[in-house]
């Protein structure tokens, strides 16, 4: 079954919209979720992160690459909350080094979105770094779920725009 126009504009708005979000990383102590602020890159191709290096994620991360981002739709308080729109994004986090041709427009990017972050773009233990999605399992409500590939993302990262 595909994926109807209203979850396809939720999912972009889940994408695009919303700017927080709970990273999954592993340890040798087992799983940890952060919430922390984030940037979709066009077609979602990267999700853009502002950490720092003092951070028990970003120690996992640099451990082991794999995390997944759970993006939800706000909850008002109203209603079942299990109806709302969420998605995983799932793959691999790699550091934006700032000698990186794309720095300058990743950086340009995620303060265009969050210019409140410009002051943290000079403490030494930041850096920047893009969970590249593998995998986006998206719920649109009870009986309204779907996995995607990085193609599939793309196109529905940018429905609406």
């Amino acid at each position: 079954m595909a994926m109807d126009r209203e979850d396809e504009l939720l999912l972009a708005e889940l994408l695009r919209g919303q700017r927080w979000g709970a990273l999954a990383t592993a340890s040798a102590d087992g799983p940890l979720a952060s919430m922390v602020a984030f940037v979709a890159e066009p077609g979602c191709s990267g999700i853009l992160l502002h950490l720092s290096r003092l951070a028990a994620h970003t120690r996992n991360l640099r451990a082991d690459p794999r995390a997944s981002l759970v993006i939800g739709a706000p909850d008002g308080g109203e209603g079942d909350p299990q109806t709302l729109a969420r998605v995983t994004l799932s793959g691999a986090v790699e550091v934006v080094e700032p000698d990186a041709a794309d720095y300058a427009t990743a950086r340009a990017r995620y303060l265009e979105r969050l210019p409140g972050a410009e002051p943290r773009f000079g403490f030494g233990d930041f850096g920047l770094f893009r969970l590249r999605p593998r995998e986006a399992r998206y719920v649109g409500g009870f009986g309204r779920a779907w996995t995607l590939g990085p193609a599939s993302l793309a196109r529905l990262c940018s429905v609406g725009a």
